[in-house]
Protein backbone atom coordinates (compact mmCIF):
# COMPACT_ATOMS: atom_id res chain seq x y z
CA UNK A 1 0.00 0.00 0.00
CA UNK A 2 1.54 3.41 -0.72
CA UNK A 3 1.61 6.40 1.64
CA UNK A 4 -1.03 8.21 -0.11
CA UNK A 5 -3.15 4.92 0.14
CA UNK A 6 -2.14 4.63 3.94
CA UNK A 7 -3.62 8.19 4.19
CA UNK A 8 -7.04 7.64 2.57
CA UNK A 9 -7.99 4.13 4.84
CA UNK A 10 -7.02 5.96 7.94
CA UNK A 11 -9.33 8.64 6.45
CA UNK A 12 -11.72 6.04 6.27
CA UNK A 13 -11.70 4.91 9.67
CA UNK A 14 -11.81 8.31 11.07
CA UNK A 15 -14.88 8.78 9.13
CA UNK A 16 -16.46 5.57 11.17
CA UNK A 17 -15.25 6.01 14.58
CA UNK A 18 -17.09 9.69 14.64
CA UNK A 19 -19.99 8.81 12.77
CA UNK A 20 -20.89 5.29 14.86
CA UNK A 21 -22.03 7.54 17.90
CA UNK A 22 -24.09 9.68 16.28
CA UNK A 23 -25.27 8.54 13.16
CA UNK A 24 -25.38 5.12 10.88
CA UNK A 25 -22.65 4.31 9.38
CA UNK A 26 -21.40 1.42 7.42
CA UNK A 27 -18.26 -0.30 5.16
CA UNK A 28 -17.96 -2.09 1.53
CA UNK A 29 -15.38 -3.90 -0.70
CA UNK A 30 -16.33 -2.46 -4.06
CA UNK A 31 -14.48 -3.74 -8.16
CA UNK A 32 -15.01 -1.41 -10.99
CA UNK A 33 -13.28 0.51 -13.81
CA UNK A 34 -10.95 2.06 -11.24
CA UNK A 35 -9.89 -0.64 -9.37
CA UNK A 36 -10.77 -2.35 -6.45
CA UNK A 37 -11.31 -0.05 -3.52
CA UNK A 38 -12.85 -0.10 0.06
CA UNK A 39 -15.54 2.34 1.32
CA UNK A 40 -17.23 3.73 4.55
CA UNK A 41 -20.04 5.77 4.51
CA UNK A 42 -21.65 7.88 7.14
CA UNK A 43 -25.32 9.15 7.51
CA UNK A 44 -25.20 12.77 9.31
CA UNK A 45 -28.36 14.58 10.91
CA UNK A 46 -28.99 15.57 7.32
CA UNK A 47 -32.37 14.19 5.84
CA UNK A 48 -31.63 11.57 2.62
CA UNK A 49 -28.07 12.89 2.32
CA UNK A 50 -24.63 10.38 3.47
CA UNK A 51 -21.26 11.45 3.11
CA UNK A 52 -18.24 8.83 1.36
CA UNK A 53 -14.84 8.50 1.41
CA UNK A 54 -12.48 5.61 -0.17
CA UNK A 55 -9.73 4.25 -1.95
CA UNK A 56 -9.22 2.35 -5.53
CA UNK A 57 -6.05 0.33 -6.61
CA UNK A 58 -5.45 -1.75 -9.38
CA UNK A 59 -2.41 -2.61 -11.95
CA UNK A 60 -3.96 -3.87 -15.65
CA UNK A 61 -1.36 -5.29 -18.19
CA UNK A 62 -2.21 -4.25 -21.82
CA UNK A 63 0.37 -4.20 -24.97
CA UNK A 64 -1.40 -2.37 -28.21
CA UNK A 65 -0.29 0.31 -30.94
CA UNK A 66 -0.13 3.96 -29.66
CA UNK A 67 0.96 6.55 -32.26
CA UNK A 68 2.32 4.45 -34.51
CA UNK A 69 4.50 2.46 -32.37
CA UNK A 70 3.87 -1.27 -30.66
CA UNK A 71 3.84 -0.87 -26.59
CA UNK A 72 3.74 -3.13 -23.99
CA UNK A 73 2.04 -0.95 -20.75
CA UNK A 74 0.70 -0.72 -17.21
CA UNK A 75 -1.99 0.57 -16.43
CA UNK A 76 -1.97 1.77 -12.49
CA UNK A 77 -5.17 2.94 -11.17
CA UNK A 78 -4.73 4.56 -7.87
CA UNK A 79 -7.45 7.11 -6.09
CA UNK A 80 -9.16 7.87 -2.88
CA UNK A 81 -11.84 10.25 -2.95
CA UNK A 82 -15.16 11.84 -1.02
CA UNK A 83 -18.17 12.33 -2.56
CA UNK A 84 -21.88 13.76 -1.00
CA UNK A 85 -24.73 11.32 -1.89
CA UNK A 86 -28.26 12.71 -2.47
CA UNK A 87 -30.97 10.20 -2.56
CA UNK A 88 -34.48 9.68 -3.00
CA UNK A 89 -37.04 9.34 -0.71
CA UNK A 90 -38.46 5.28 -0.68
CA UNK A 91 -36.64 4.76 -3.38
CA UNK A 92 -32.69 3.05 -3.97
CA UNK A 93 -31.81 5.65 -6.10
CA UNK A 94 -29.40 8.76 -5.20
CA UNK A 95 -27.18 11.49 -6.74
CA UNK A 96 -23.46 11.51 -6.45
CA UNK A 97 -20.94 14.50 -7.14
CA UNK A 98 -17.50 14.87 -5.17
CA UNK A 99 -14.00 14.87 -5.60
CA UNK A 100 -11.09 12.35 -6.24
CA UNK A 101 -7.36 12.54 -5.53
CA UNK A 102 -6.15 11.30 -8.59
CA UNK A 103 -3.18 9.01 -9.49
CA UNK A 104 -3.98 7.24 -12.46
CA UNK A 105 -0.99 6.69 -15.03
CA UNK A 106 -0.35 4.73 -18.15
CA UNK A 107 3.05 3.45 -18.47
CA UNK A 108 4.48 2.29 -21.72
CA UNK A 109 7.06 0.55 -22.98
CA UNK A 110 8.30 0.17 -26.74
CA UNK A 111 7.86 -3.49 -27.66
CA UNK A 112 11.42 -6.16 -29.00
CA UNK A 113 11.84 -4.79 -32.44
CA UNK A 114 14.44 -7.47 -33.02
CA UNK A 115 17.00 -5.21 -34.43
CA UNK A 116 14.19 -3.44 -36.61
CA UNK A 117 13.48 0.09 -36.56
CA UNK A 118 11.20 2.70 -35.06
CA UNK A 119 9.08 5.69 -36.78
CA UNK A 120 9.46 8.31 -34.80
CA UNK A 121 7.68 11.54 -35.86
CA UNK A 122 7.48 10.32 -39.60
CA UNK A 123 11.37 9.36 -39.57
CA UNK A 124 12.72 6.13 -38.95
CA UNK A 125 15.20 5.39 -36.18
CA UNK A 126 17.61 2.24 -35.83
CA UNK A 127 16.31 0.27 -32.24
CA UNK A 128 19.84 -0.22 -31.48
CA UNK A 129 20.98 2.94 -31.34
CA UNK A 130 18.32 4.72 -29.60
CA UNK A 131 17.18 1.90 -27.44
CA UNK A 132 13.27 1.57 -26.20
CA UNK A 133 10.81 3.68 -25.90
CA UNK A 134 9.37 4.91 -22.35
CA UNK A 135 6.18 7.29 -21.81
CA UNK A 136 4.22 8.16 -18.80
CA UNK A 137 0.62 9.45 -18.86
CA UNK A 138 -0.38 11.27 -15.89
CA UNK A 139 -3.16 13.58 -15.34
CA UNK A 140 -4.72 16.43 -12.98
CA UNK A 141 -4.17 15.33 -9.31
CA UNK A 142 -7.39 16.26 -8.10
CA UNK A 143 -10.50 15.12 -10.63
CA UNK A 144 -13.82 15.97 -9.77
CA UNK A 145 -16.94 13.13 -10.32
CA UNK A 146 -20.60 13.18 -10.89
CA UNK A 147 -22.74 10.42 -11.01
CA UNK A 148 -25.52 8.44 -10.07
CA UNK A 149 -26.66 4.97 -7.90
CA UNK A 150 -28.71 2.54 -6.33
CA UNK A 151 -28.55 1.23 -3.12
CA UNK A 152 -29.84 -1.96 -2.05
CA UNK A 153 -30.35 -3.25 1.39
CA UNK A 154 -31.61 -6.35 3.12
CA UNK A 155 -33.49 -5.90 6.48
CA UNK A 156 -31.40 -2.45 6.53
CA UNK A 157 -28.10 -4.28 7.06
CA UNK A 158 -26.22 -6.11 4.03
CA UNK A 159 -26.41 -5.12 0.50
CA UNK A 160 -25.40 -4.10 -2.88
CA UNK A 161 -24.44 -0.27 -4.09
CA UNK A 162 -23.97 0.21 -7.85
CA UNK A 163 -22.38 3.60 -9.08
CA UNK A 164 -22.49 5.21 -12.91
CA UNK A 165 -20.38 8.31 -13.55
CA UNK A 166 -17.72 10.39 -15.01
CA UNK A 167 -14.00 11.09 -13.60
CA UNK A 168 -12.70 14.31 -15.38
CA UNK A 169 -9.41 13.94 -15.27
CA UNK A 170 -8.68 16.38 -17.21
CA UNK A 171 -5.79 17.10 -20.07
CA UNK A 172 -2.67 14.37 -20.08
CA UNK A 173 0.73 14.93 -19.52
CA UNK A 174 2.72 12.88 -21.65
CA UNK A 175 6.36 11.85 -21.01
CA UNK A 176 8.50 9.90 -23.96
CA UNK A 177 12.22 9.16 -23.45
CA UNK A 178 14.75 7.15 -25.38
CA UNK A 179 16.78 4.75 -22.89
CA UNK A 180 19.84 4.99 -25.16
CA UNK A 181 19.61 8.99 -24.76
CA UNK A 182 23.06 9.63 -23.20
CA UNK A 183 24.97 7.48 -25.47
CA UNK A 184 23.84 9.26 -28.87
CA UNK A 185 26.07 12.06 -29.67
CA UNK A 186 24.70 15.64 -29.97
CA UNK A 187 23.89 15.50 -33.27
CA UNK A 188 21.88 12.67 -33.00
CA UNK A 189 20.15 13.54 -30.04
CA UNK A 190 19.11 17.21 -31.76
CA UNK A 191 17.43 15.35 -34.68
CA UNK A 192 15.61 12.32 -32.37
CA UNK A 193 14.52 15.14 -30.02
CA UNK A 194 12.91 16.97 -32.45
CA UNK A 195 11.41 13.62 -34.05
CA UNK A 196 10.18 12.43 -30.46
CA UNK A 197 8.76 16.41 -29.27
CA UNK A 198 6.51 15.67 -32.54
CA UNK A 199 5.59 11.59 -31.36
CA UNK A 200 5.09 12.52 -27.60
CA UNK A 201 2.44 15.12 -29.42
CA UNK A 202 0.39 12.31 -30.86
CA UNK A 203 0.33 10.80 -27.91
CA UNK A 204 -0.96 13.40 -25.97
CA UNK A 205 -3.50 13.57 -28.63
CA UNK A 206 -4.41 10.16 -28.55
CA UNK A 207 -4.31 9.70 -24.47
CA UNK A 208 -6.68 12.86 -24.32
CA UNK A 209 -9.63 10.19 -25.06
CA UNK A 210 -8.77 9.82 -21.32
CA UNK A 211 -9.62 12.87 -19.92
CA UNK A 212 -13.26 11.73 -18.83
CA UNK A 213 -13.16 8.46 -17.49
CA UNK A 214 -16.48 6.28 -17.39
CA UNK A 215 -16.91 4.97 -13.83
CA UNK A 216 -18.90 1.61 -12.95
CA UNK A 217 -18.55 -0.06 -9.82
CA UNK A 218 -20.43 -2.56 -7.60
CA UNK A 219 -19.66 -2.59 -4.15
CA UNK A 220 -20.81 -4.97 -1.18
CA UNK A 221 -21.55 -3.38 1.82
CA UNK A 222 -22.66 -3.81 5.58
CA UNK A 223 -24.60 -1.25 7.40
CA UNK A 224 -23.87 -0.73 11.33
Amino acid sequence: MTFKNLKAALAVSALLASGGAAADFGVGVKAGTLGLGVEGRWDPAVPWFDVRVGLNSYEYDTSGDQAGIDYDGTLALDNYYLTGNFKFPLSPFRFTVGAYSNGNELQLLSQDTNGGSYVIGGIPFDAGNIGSLRSTTSFGSTAPYAGFGFDFELFGKAGLNLDFGVLWQGAPTVSLEATNWENLSPAEQAILGAAMEIERAELEDEMSDFKAWPVLSLAFVYNF
